[in-house]
């Protein structure tokens, strides 16, 4: 299987070469992050109301004064799956003053 050459291709690749099963279904991680923690939980709110059987997770990030929501997904990680589900919580986060920083699959 090859994949675009970006950022999301590349996290794939190297997934396949680590011997991932890509073409089965993963919990897949998206990460938003926000600089208040009421905006975070407005998005928790949100993503509860219409989704709830999705698992979403807000905890204190790393660098201090910074929300983490953790949205799990369990889907097939797919290339175009992975830039549509993205592009979807890029839109979700910045109605609350968030961003999307990313994805990763729980192994």
């Amino acid at each position: 299987m090859s994949f675009p050459n970006d950022e999301t291709g590349n996290v794939l690749q190297e997934m396949q070469q680590a011997g991932i099963e890509l073409n089965e279904m993963h919990d897949v991680v998206f990460f938003q992050l926000f600089e208040q923690k009421a905006q975070a939980e407005q998005l928790v709110a949100h993503l509860q109301a219409v989704a709830p059987d999705m698992v979403v997770e807000l905890h204190p990030d790393e660098t201090p004064n910074v929300w983490d929501v953790d949205c799990t997904v369990r889907m097939v990680p797919s290339y175009e799956g992975i830039v549509a589900q993205e592009a979807e919580f890029e839109q979700l986060a910045a109605k609350f003053s968030g961003y999307n920083d990313g994805w990763g699959i729980e192994a």
